[in-house]
């Protein structure tokens, strides 16, 4: 029988590989593999994979997580690439599959999806009981998530570029996130990250707009300037937080709370 926590997010199976050499292309995974014991057998990460900061400073570079080098990850011999469906392009990933011998596809859309990623890594690296270990931890403060009292849905714009303006549709990991606290994001059209222009309509809508410290690195700075703008609550949030998945996706669950009480705070 298949086991289930063997199979990436496009349905590959994968025998376990305890021995593997890792070249991750996703940061928010790279610090999984960390999380998970595997710092060793990590032989190349990108540029933006920058946390637990002094082990990733070990591993070298292979380029972001669009623009990758080629050729250096071809001189690092890799027998696994971990890559995301979101983060990293098709075209690239079919090259590096020539002479890559796994490719490891993830694709978490919501919090829970965390568990599998989690047992997936561990499964495939031979970290199961680390894995089987974050899981726990992450289902206690799932649950504890969910006994909060429940409060009124609030629609919350969630911001991660100006100039041109850009949020979040539904379909995202993060409105996933907030959708954990009863909130919604406005339609904003078809795109996976829209972009959108202010308007009387946009902000009549609205319970707060939350800035994120990434891609884009807004500032509380930001923040104050568009609440006197938009006479609506203005926060700045940690996209990290917010966005990662793996081993950042705990603490998130904590900063949910934070978040929270922050809107909430503002709205009485």
């Amino acid at each position: 029988m298949t086991n289930p926590s063997l199979v990436d997010a496009l349905g590959h199976q994968h025998l376990p590989a305890p021995e593997a050499r890792i070249v991750s292309l996703v940061p928010s995974i790279t610090e999984l593999l960390c999380e998970l014991g595997l710092a060793d057998q990590l032989v190349g990460r990108t540029g933006f994979c920058i946390h637990p900061q002094e082990t990733v400073a070990r591993i070298p570079k292979v380029g972001g997580t669009k623009d990758v080098n080629v050729d250096k990850i071809r001189k690092l011999a890799p027998t696994h690439l971990v890559v995301n469906i979101d983060e990293n392009e098709k075209p690239t990933v079919e090259q590096l599959a020539e002479f890559v011998p796994h490719i490891v596809v993830t694709h978490p859309v919501v919090p829970v999806d965390n568990l599998a990623l989690a047992r997936l890594m561990g499964g495939i690296f031979g970290a199961q009981a680390a894995a089987e270990r974050w899981c726990a931890e992450f289902e206690q403060e799932y649950a504890a998530l969910r006994t909060l009292p429940a409060l009124p849905r609030r629609t919350v714009l969630y911001c991660i570029w100006q100039d041109p303006w850009m949020s979040v549709s539904k379909n995202t990991y993060i409105a996933a996130m907030l959708a954990e606290l009863g909130w919604q994001v406005p339609e904003l059209g078809e795109a996976r990250y829209p972009r959108f222009d202010w308007s009387e309509q946009l902000v009549g809508q609205l319970d707060a707009v939350l800035l994120s410290t990434e891609p884009y690195r807004f500032t509380e700075a930001h923040a104050d300037a568009l609440e006197k703008q938009l006479g609506i609550p203005v926060f700045l949030v940690d996209g990290e937080m917010m966005s990662w998945y793996g081993s950042r996706a705990l603490a998130g669950l904590r900063y949910l709370r934070e978040v929270r009480a922050m809107v909430e705070g503002a709205a009485r």
